[in-house]
């Protein structure tokens, strides 16, 4: 488990980076941005033949579902 929050803490980070702009800040979300790129990395990935039933997303397929899970986020809190 704690491990997962670190690893979710990294990916965060690093879509952040990624995707610059006004984004709600904070540890928390953060780490919720990176598990949840995760899981939805799993599940498209699956869905999409990368990864079998079973399998968890690689790093680098966690830190692409966390930029989505950005964008989404991004998309429905756009003002303009």
């Amino acid at each position: 488990m704690l491990w997962t929050i670190l690893i979710g803490f990294i990916v965060g980070v690093i879509a952040k980076i990624i995707m610059p702009g006004k984004d709600p800040k904070g540890c928390i979300i953060t780490i919720l941005l990176g598990i949840g790129g995760s899981v939805v990395a799993t599940y498209l990935g699956q869905y999409l033949g990368f990864y079998y039933p079973g399998e968890r997303a690689g790093f680098f397929g966690a830190i692409i579902g966390a930029v989505i899970i950005l964008a989404i986020y991004r998309a429905f809190t756009d003002k303009n």
